[in-house]
């Protein structure tokens, strides 16, 4: 079979595996990276053999990122996203490895189901696609789920994400099989009994609309109850969507405590406070967690720079457009966010003076692969050829109209923002090209 060779030329690589930062060549074995050095082009071998030469001037070139929270809505809820839509959408926001979590119609909670998103990711032929299971069947709480069953089919981990297992007994006894069976626990922290149809977040601003609020000891407790468990049973927990300034503390102490706990933050939580809605009635801004103060805000921000908070993942929650035109109490949770997730990290965080590119590029890319223990997040020679190529220097305003998601569901349409994604590489392919 002919070899097929791709170059990239005198990009800015970023390779926080080997902190790397240079301008520098990338070549490309079919899937593989061969070599990476200034001038590549002019050693015959790379010049002769290129299939492919993509101009980087000016670019970044950064391992793929890797987005630990989607929801793909496939199987069952396809009027919102599926596996072939969410994987475009990915693409086109630089990602090259996403988790989707299991609150499908049927739920992930048997191997079928994980078989069949995989082997649907696979004809797609765009990024990797790797199918969470969850806790217990039908995500009721009531009984476990085959975990057993669905890790032998390549299900890398479990999660009850859009609620959390509230029976604790229950949901030890899973973290001690996902401890046996070394996959991360992904924990949706949420005290149900807590949330008294609440729809943001409790403070004197969505007060003063006359919104019924979500507490932060709604995610505080669960977050506690959780981290206990891990310790109780050693298995790898990974919080998700973290959006309270305790959380960070928590975390931070767990931390100290050398337990195997990790923790990601979405955009929407560092950039977003609950000052930011001003219209009662406009649904994008309705998300769980809900935005919080911009005390939580500045504490997510001082996080992620500390490297408490070591992963940024999106949480893209995809919905429809009828859906979503319902009535603040009514609408469901959730907002996209493949496609926002690089120019929104770029423009608060980096641009923002919190973050230096290499951090940028370990909490989207390395970090994750980390903390799923993948060899994945690095693109030194001998790594599979998964990179994203971005342009810190562009500056335009995100149009929801232009998202590959089914989604359109947005609050950062119309925003002004820096840096883009320009071709996403994925196995060595080009998947994604703007």
């Amino acid at each position: 079979m002919t070899k097929q060779w791709t170059l990239i030329k005198g990009g800015r690589v970023l390779n926080p595996a080997t902190n790397m930062d240079q301008i520098a060549d990338v070549l490309i074995e079919d899937d593989r990276v061969v070599a990476i050095e200034a001038n590549l082009e002019d050693k015959n071998y790379a010049a002769d053999k290129a299939d492919k030469v993509i101009d980087a001037n000016g670019l970044w070139v950064m391992p793929g990122f890797i987005d630990l929270h989607v929801h793909f809505r496939d199987p069952g809820l396809t009027h919102k996203e599926d596996i072939l839509t969410g994987m475009a959408a990915a693409a086109r926001g630089g990602y090259t490895t996403v988790l989707a979590m299991p609150n499908t119609k049927p739920t992930a909670d048997c191997a079928e189901v994980i078989e069949y998103v995989h082997n649907k990711a696979k004809e797609g032929n765009c990024i990797n696609v790797y199918q969470v299971g969850a806790v217990t069947k039908g995500q009721a709480g009531v009984e476990l789920a085959d975990i057993e069953d669905m890790v032998r089919v390549g299900c890398p981990a479990i999660s009850e994400d859009g609620k959390s297992v509230m029976n604790s007994n229950l949901y030890r006894d899973a973290m001690k099989i996902a401890a046996k069976e070394d996959i991360v626990v992904l924990a949706h922290c949420e005290d149900i009994n807590l949330v008294n149809g609440g729809v943001v977040n409790m403070d004197a601003t969505t007060q003063a609309m006359g919104l019924p609020g979500i507490s932060n000891a709604v995610e505080d407790v669960i977050t506690a109850r959780d981290i206990l468990l891990a310790k109780e049973t050693g298995a790898r927990l990974h919080l998700c969507h973290c959006s309270t300034a305790d959380s960070v503390k928590m975390v931070a102490e767990a931390k100290k405590e050398g337990l195997p706990v990790t923790a990601e933050v979405c955009p929407h939580h560092f950039v977003l406070t609950s000052e930011d809605i001003t219209d009662s009635t406009d649904t994008n801004f309705k998300m769980n967690p809900p935005l919080r103060t911009r005390v939580d805000v500045e504490a997510l921000k001082q996080g992620l720079k500390d490297g408490i908070m070591e992963v940024i993942s999106t949480d893209h929650a995809p919905h429809s457009e009828e859906e979503k035109s319902n009535s603040m109490q009514k609408a469901p949770f959730g907002i996209v966010g493949s496609e926002t997730a690089a120019c929104l990290t770029y423009s608060e965080l980096v641009l923002g003076g919190i973050f230096t590119p290499m951090q940028m590029a370990a909490a989207m890319s390395y970090n994750p692969a980390q903390v799923m223990h993948w060899d994945k997040g690095d693109i030194q020679p001998g790594r599979v050829a998964d990179i994203v190529l971005f342009d810190p220097n562009a500056t335009y305003k995100i149009d929801k109209s232009e998202f590959a998601s089914k989604g359109k569901n947005t609050p950062f349409h119309g925003r002004e923002v820096t840096g883009k994604v320009v071709c996403t590489i994925c196995d060595g392919r080009v998947v994604y090209q703007g």
